[in-house]
């Protein structure tokens, strides 16, 4: 039975274990996107990971939702990026990274022109995005039009091309959280007419489109999806997430993927409901354990597992795992912070 410390080829990627870092928005890059040196040293610090995927990284100015995150976009994005993943490959890890639109989640000051940010349905957020001046309501966005909709998902394939150009060993379509791919699945947001509106099938279309572009651009072997039915954030209900997912599952089968990435969040039993369907690499995220991340594996529910909060403050975090050793408490209040303070400064055991 294999556990977390074994090796695992996931897609065209060989690891040396299967302990993932999950992606985790830690906002220190710069008012343009681009990542600052520390975020070379942050990573590299973590890369005894079998595989890292980046924070969620931006495919086009108007995916942009969260100040001083990062984009993939610009030959300054690139070079930045370069930094991190040439660290990472120097100590033998492995970095992929991930891609998003934000969707309805952006401010209009986050936006070129500060125009309306874009969804699939001109509905907006109940609550407050964050700003350097403090929190600000969400506002209702411009509904895409049908002929934009590939246009924005050829972003994803672009910035997948940079990321490789970057030195990442492949990329995760981030199709959670509530942003953009997730606004065109869930159908108490997305309330279109057209052919990306109404049916599982129809709302499912541009998640596809988006998937396959990647694929094309960078080869299946390079490319995962992460997935969160009914996570609380953003916005997000999902009602008939029952119909919604497994027809993914079914559908991403056939795709080849690196691997499928389900974060049980919200109340759907992801796990259970998504393995058995999917014929590829299942990597199963949230909330897990050495010991019930190693049951996982075992019973055959998952393949690898992501590990999210506990990388911040545990850089040595699979030698920790591996000899029993004691984990660190990260502090809330610099996570977000924009220095090296709670964010490099995590010594490894001892």
């Amino acid at each position: 039975m294999p556990t977390i410390h074994d090796p695992i080829r996931l897609g065209d990627i060989d690891l040396s274990s299967r302990i993932l870092m999950a992606p985790m928005t830690r906002s220190r890059a710069d008012k343009e996107g681009v990542p600052q040196d520390i975020v070379a040293d942050y990573y590299a610090q973590r890369a005894s990971a079998g595989l890292i995927i980046s924070e969620a990284t931006y495919v086009s100015p108007m995916a942009r939702g969260y100040v001083r995150t990062p984009g993939i976009v610009t030959d300054a994005h690139v070079e930045g990026w370069k930094k991190v993943t040439r660290a990472v490959h120097a100590t033998g890890g492995k970095i992929f990274c991930q891609l998003y639109h934000t969707g309805r989640v952006a401010l209009p000051e986050f936006l070129p022109g500060e125009v309306l940010p874009v969804s699939s349905s001109a509905l907006a957020i109940e609550g407050n995005n964050q700003t350097d001046n403090g929190p600000k309501p969400f506002v209702t966005p411009r509904a895409l039009e049908t002929a934009e909709i590939p246009v924005v998902a050829a972003e994803f394939a672009a910035a997948a091309k940079l990321a490789i150009k970057a030195g990442f060993d492949g990329v995760e379509i981030h199709a959670a959280s509530g942003y953009l791919i997730q606004q065109f699945l869930d159908g108490a947001i997305n309330t279109r007419t057209d052919a990306y509106g109404g049916s599982v099938e129809n709302r499912a279309k541009f998640l596809f489109l988006v998937v396959d572009g990647v694929c094309q651009a960078i080869g299946s072997g390079r490319t995962g999806i992460k997935l969160s039915p009914r996570i609380k954030f953003n916005g997000v209900t999902e009602p008939d997430a029952e119909a919604m997912y497994p027809h993914l599952a079914k559908e991403l089968s056939s795709r080849n993927l690196a691997y499928l990435h389900g974060a049980k969040q919200g109340g759907y039993e992801i796990h259970a409901e998504l393995r058995p369907l999917y014929k590829g690499n299942y990597v199963a995220g949230a909330g897990f354990t050495a010991d019930s991340a190693n049951a996982m594996l075992a019973s055959g529910a998952a393949d690898a597992i992501m590990f999210g909060k506990p990388f911040i403050a545990n850089p040595d975090l699979p030698r920790r795992m591996r000899e029993g050793l004691s984990l660190a408490e990260a502090d809330p209040k610099t996570i977000y912070w924009g220095s090296g303070q709670g964010y490099t400064d995590y010594p490894a055991h001892g």
